[in-house]
């Protein structure tokens, strides 16, 4: 019998298994839904159902430049450990490699995609689970395909980074200055890359922050309107230097900006160097972990 695409998908998403394995389960079942998960789990490409459950927050945020392109991932596992395995980190590279093969335009075009194996990258992600026995999975990527981007993977990967910059360089020189900034933008999480970045909603908000402080501080109060422009345009000026990499006192220099120290060291370095922009991933943000005691987690297997 015919098996349409949007049952081959939805056997995938309840079973994680990839399309071709999924496909041919359905054939063999003759479409029946149910059938297919035992014929699956059978043979041993379901048994990550349950594990798809499971909180996957940990991991590893990966950034490499792959034949001159920029590429940064982030591939979650559900415990630390896993992140160190020999065989996750390679599949983390081998993520990374694909996004750059393929340039897929989504996630979902990742997933589909070659991994370079023979197998497509979900598919590769399925014998990830099941050989290494946690749920894991490919959560984002992003790429730079113009310029010069310049990667960095902080803590064996708690933070990937990836800058990019226009320039008259080569890649080699503009390289110690983009880990600089690279590393700067792990350190301090900026809120914005330029102060032109910041929107007037936000502007807004910070102005009426400060006039309420200023309002509820009695010496502050009293003085004239024009004092306290002034004072918020310094506050603001404060803001910008706490918020926004570019305005940024430079960790290794606090006497200059990142800005500052960009254009001193391509000045130095014989050519121009321009920061367009940068990604960073840090593993497992955004992601509600899951808290549980330990001891009561052993408990619950021993009872099972």
């Amino acid at each position: 019998m015919a098996i349409s695409a949007k049952e081959v998908q939805a056997l995938r998403e309840k079973t994680g298994v990839g399309m071709m394995e999924c496909k041919k389960a359905l054939v063999e079942t003759n479409g029946d839904m149910d059938k297919a998960v035992e014929y699956l789990r059978e043979k041993g490409l379901a048994a990550s159902i349950k594990k798809g459950d499971r909180i996957a927050a940990e991991g590893a945020a990966y950034a490499a430049v792959i034949d001159g392109v920029g590429v940064v991932v982030e591939v979650n596992a559900e415990t630390d450990f896993v992140g160190k395995n020999e065989k996750f980190v390679e599949f983390v590279h081998g993520v990374a490699a694909s996004v750059v093969a393929n340039k897929p335009a989504d996630l979902d075009a990742l997933m589909a995609a070659p991994y370079g194996n023979g197998r497509s990258v979900q598919e590769e992600q399925q014998e990830m689970v099941l050989v290494i026995g946690e749920n894991i999975k490919v959560r984002r990527f992003f790429l730079f395909t113009e310029g010069v981007s310049v990667p960095y993977v902080h803590a064996g990967g708690k933070i990937g980074v990836l800058v990019n910059f226009e320039t008259d360089l080569s890649a080699d020189k503009v390289e110690p200055i983009g880990k600089d900034v690279a590393m700067q933008i792990a350190a301090m999480n900026p809120r914005f890359w330029d102060k032109s970045q910041v929107d007037d909603v936000t502007l807004e908000e910070e102005k009426k922050i400060m006039l309420v402080q200023m309002a509820n501080d009695p010496k502050m109060a009293a003085k004239p309107d024009k004092v306290k422009e002034g004072i918020v345009t310094g506050k603001l000026r404060k803001f910008y230097e706490e918020n926004c990499l570019l305005q940024q006192a430079f960790v290794k220099d606090g006497s200059m900006s990142v800005e500052a120290y960009i254009a001193s060291a391509a000045k130095a370095a014989g050519g121009s160097v321009t920061f367009k922009n940068a990604v960073r991933f840090e593993k497992g943000e955004g992601i509600e972990k899951r808290q549980e005691n330990f001891a009561e987690e052993i408990a619950k297997q021993l009872q099972k």
